[in-house]
C-alpha cells in the first residue's frame, strides 16, 4: 500500500468528519446567541477541552518541538511553565466570575460586548476598539493556522505550498460557518482527543527507534546549554538565559486573561459550578501536552544525529513532526495509519484554533461594529447571515497574509498573543475584580496596550541587550497601570454599575 495514498486517505475521512459536525449543528443554530456561543449549554468537559484545543493551536505540535529541536528546553520550557500557570489561573479567578458577570451584564454574547455593558458605555467607543482590535490580531493568527496546513500538505504531498493552504482554510472555512460555535466546540473535543494521540504515538515511535530514553537525553547532554533551564544552545555553544528572558518567556501566561476565543468558552458553559471539573480537566491535559511537545523536539535532535531523519534548520525546523511521521509511514501497514493519525493530529490543532478565531473576529464586525456602532437594523436571520458572510470575508484575509510559505508559525503566534493579552487582559481582570475601574480607563488600557506591543516590538526589542523582553510583558504593566490611574482621575462609576459587581462578586 502506498503510503501517501493511505495516509490522504485517513485524512480525508477525518476532515469528512469534520464537516460533517457542521451540517450537524447547522440547523440547531436559532439565533445569533446559538451561532455564537452555543446558547451557554456547553459541558464541562466539552468546554475543557475545546478551550484548551482553541487555545494550543499548530503552536503545540509545530511551533513548540521546533524551538525546543533548535535550542533546547529553557526557551520552550519557561514559555510552557508560564502558560501552565496562566492557564490554572485564568479558569480559576477568571472562568467562574465571567460566566456570571456576562449575563448580568444584558447577557453578553461577545467579548466587545461585555465590556460595553458592564460599563454602561452608550458611546459605543469600547465596543469599536474592542473589535477593531480583535480584528487586527485574529486575522494574522488566523493566517499562521493556515499557513500551518500548507506547510504540513507541500511537504507531504508535494503539491504547492498556496493550493495546499487555501484548500486547507475552505475546510476550515465550511464547518464553521455551518454550525457555528457548537461545531467549533464539538469538533476541538475532537480534535483535542487526536491531538493527544499524535503525541503519544510519535513519542513512542521515536523512543524505540533511536533505542531509549537514557540514549536520547545523553546525546542531547552533549550540546552545550542544550538541557539547561538558564541558557540554550545556540551557534555551537552554551548561550546565557538569564532572569530577565525568563521573566519576559513566562510572561506568555499573561496572556490567557485577554483570549476572546478562550474567555467565550467561560461564558458558553452551561452552569459555573461545572467550571471546577473543567479547570481540573484543562490544566492537566496543559501541562501534559506541552511536556511531549517539548520531549518530541529533544527526541528530534538525536534522530537527526543517528541519521534517521533530516537535520532542520531556522523555520523547517517546526517540519520535525511531519518529518517523523513520513519516516513512521515506511515501516508498514500500522505505521501508515498512525503517521495518519499523526496529520490528522496537525490539522486538529491548526483547526481547532482557526475555528474559534473566526468565529470571534466574525462577532466583533457582525454584532459589535454593524449593529452596535453603525446602528444597522438587521433580523435575526439576516444577523445569521451577516454572521456566516463575516467568516468567509476574515479567511480570505487570512489566506493572503498566509502567502508567505517561509513565515514562522511560532512567531506570528507570539506576536498575536502578545496583543490579545495586552489589549484585552488588563481590562478583563479590572472588570472583573475592581469596582472603582471605569469605562475612561478601559479604553485608555486597550488603546496603550494595542500601541505598545508595536513600539516594543518594532522599536524596543530590536536595541537588544535588557531591551530583548517579550513585548506582552511591558505592553501588559502599561496598559494596567494607565487603567488603574484613569480610572481614579476620571468620575467613579454609576450605582447601577457598581450594584451589577456587587451581585457578579457574590
Amino acid at each position: 500500500m502506498d503510503s501517501t495514498w493511505g495516509i490522504i486517505a485517513i485524512i480525508v475521512i477525518y476532515l469528512v468528519g469534520m464537516v460533517a459536525v457542521g451540517i450537524y449543528f447547522m440547523k440547531k443554530n436559532k439565533s445569533t446567541g446559538d451561532y455564537y456561543l452555543g446558547g451557554r449549554k456547553l459541558g464541562p468537559i466539552v468546554t475543557a477541552m475545546s478551550a484548551e484545543a482553541s487555545d494550543m493551536s499548530s503552536w503545540l505540535l509545530m511551533g513548540l518541538p521546533g524551538v525546543a529541536y533548535l535550542t533546547g528546553v529553557a526557551d520552550a520550557a519557561w514559555t510552557a511553565i508560564g502558560l501552565a500557570v496562566g492557564t490554572y489561573f485564568n479558569w480559576l479567578i477568571v472562568a467562574k466570575r465571567l460566566r456570571r458577570y456576562s449575563v448580568i451584564a444584558g447577557n453578553a454574547i461577545t467579548i466587545p460586548e461585555f465590556f460595553s455593558n458592564r460599563y454602561r458605555d452608550k458611546s459605543n467607543i469600547l465596543v469599536a476598539v474592542s473589535a477593531v482590535f480583535i480584528v487586527i490580531f485574529f486575522i494574522p493568527y488566523t493566517a499562521s493556522g493556515f499557513a500551518a496546513c500548507g506547510k504540513l500538505f507541500s511537504t507531504l504531498f508535494g503539491v504547492p505550498y498556496f493550493t495546499a493552504m487555501a484548500v486547507s482554510a475552505v475546510i476550515i472555512v465550511a464547518y464553521t460557518v455551518l454550525g457555528g460555535f457548537s461545531a467549533a466546540s464539538t469538533t476541538d473535543l475532537i480534535q483535542s482527543i487526536v491531538m493527544t494521540l499524535a503525541l503519544i504515538c510519535v513519542v513512542l515511535f521515536g523512543v524505540s527507534t533511536i533505542g531509549g530514553t537514557g540514549l536520547m537525553l545523553e546525546q542531547a547532554g552533549e550540546l552545550p546549554g542544550y538541557l539547561s533551564l538558564t541558557s540554550i544552545y545556540s551557534d555551537g555553544g552554551a548561550a546565557e538565559y538569564g532572569a530577565i528572558k525568563i521573566a519576559s518567556t513566562f510572561a506568555w501566561g499573561l496572556g490567557y486573561f485577554g483570549m476572546p476565543h478562550i474567555l467565550l468558552r467561560f461564558m458558553a458553559i452551561r452552569n459555573e459550578e461545572e467550571i471546577r471539573l473543567s479547570r481540573r480537566i484543562a490544566s492537566v491535559w496543559v501541562v501534559i501536552s506541552m511536556g511531549v511537545a517539548i520531549f518530541i523536539g529533544i527526541m528530534g535532535y538525536s534522530l537527526s544525529k543517528g541519521g534517521m531523519i533530516e537535520t532542520l534548520e531556522g523555520t523547517d525546523s517546526e517540519k520535525l513532526i511531519i518529518v517523523i511521521a513520513t519516516l513512521m509511514s515506511k515501516s508498514g501497514i500500522l505505521g501508515i495509519l498512525i503517521a495518519g493519525l499523526i496529520m490528522s493530529g496537525i490539522l486538529a490543532c491548526t483547526m481547532s484554533t482557526a475555528d474559534s478565531q473566526l468565529l470571534a473576529a466574525s462577532s466583533s464586525i457582525s454584532e459589535n461594529l454593524l449593529k452596535d456602532v453603525f446602528h444597522l437594523r438587521i433580523s435575526e436571520k439576516g444577523s445569521l447571515l451577516a454572521a456566516r458572510t463575516t467568516v468567509l470575508l476574515i479567511a480570505v484575509l487570512g489566506v493572503i497574509l498566509a502567502v508567505d510559505p517561509n513565515s514562522s508559525v511560532f512567531g506570528i503566534v507570539s506576536f498575536a498573543w502578545a496583543g490579545f493579552g495586552a489589549v484585552f487582559g488588563p481590562v478583563m481582570l479590572l472588570a472583573l475584580f475592581w469596582k472603582r475601574s471605569n469605562r475612561y480607563g478601559a479604553i485608555v488600557s486597550m488603546l496603550s496596550g494595542g500601541i505598545m506591543i508595536f513600539i516594543w516590538k518594532y522599536m524596543v526589542r530590536p536595541m537588544g541587550g535588557a531591551w530583548d523582553i517579550y513585548e506582552l510583558l511591558p505592553a501588559f504593566l502599561v496598559a494596567l497601570f494607565l487603567n488603574v490611574a484613569v480610572s481614579l482621575a476620571t468620575p467613579a462609576p454609576e450605582a447601577k454599575i457598581l450594584e451589577e459587581f456587587e451581585q457578579a462578586a457574590k
